[in-house]
């Protein structure tokens, strides 16, 4: 397969990147996207990115809400994101509370290792996004090409307590800024 042919996706945690967080968001209504997040994963998608949402759901495990409740959720999500005709080529979900067992839970590479198998991702030409250490370590785990932290969500504070491990992150404002400099790698030109 070229490069140019290549599947390329971006992974995007939810929670805090693509919508505000809300302290275990459990009900659909209270779902809000994050100012600028329908234009930025359309703009990614145009770009011929595939867009897959990786998401640690602990509330499942720790019994805080129902997996019925994440599914409501993640629907009011693909509503909201249908007038900008943007869809999800799936979204990875790990249930488990920090101190289950988990094969997907982040920073596990899992569920990146599963859309490669599943969707042809190449690794190698595709993105982690998130508002978390954990997401950012997920991306590198996988081998991707990098790992973005947005200040939106818990990422303001992971820049300040995670400064001395970022490394070679790349720290950005929130979604639209990421898919800025996602898009600024991958043009031509």
């Amino acid at each position: 397969m070229s490069a140019s042919r290549a599947v390329r996706a971006v992974f995007l945690d939810r929670d805090g990147t693509i919508n505000v967080d809300r302290h275990y968001l459990s009900k659909a209504e209270q779902f809000e996207l994050i100012p600028g997040a329908e234009r930025a994963l359309r703009q990614l998608q145009d770009a011929g990115f595939q867009l897959i949402v990786v998401t640690n759901q602990s509330g499942i495990g720790r019994g805080y809400y129902t997996e019925d409740d994440l599914h409501s959720v993640n629907a009011r999500m693909k509503e909201l994101l249908t007038p900008a005709g943007v869809t999800f080529t799936e979204i990875y979900f790990s249930p488990e509370s920090p101190e289950q067992p988990s094969r997907g839970r982040k920073p596990s590479p899992a569920f990146l290792f599963d859309a490669r198998d599943q969707f042809g991702v190449d690794l190698a030409q595709s993105y982690m996004v998130g508002d978390k250490w954990i997401d950012v370590e997920t991306g590198w785990n996988a081998g991707c090409a990098a790992s973005l932290l947005v200040r939106t969500g818990y990422g303001a504070t992971t820049e300040q307590k995670e400064a001395h491990r970022l490394g070679a992150a790349v720290v950005v404002d929130d979604l639209p800024a990421a898919a800025a400099w996602i898009l600024a790698q991958t043009q031509p030109g």
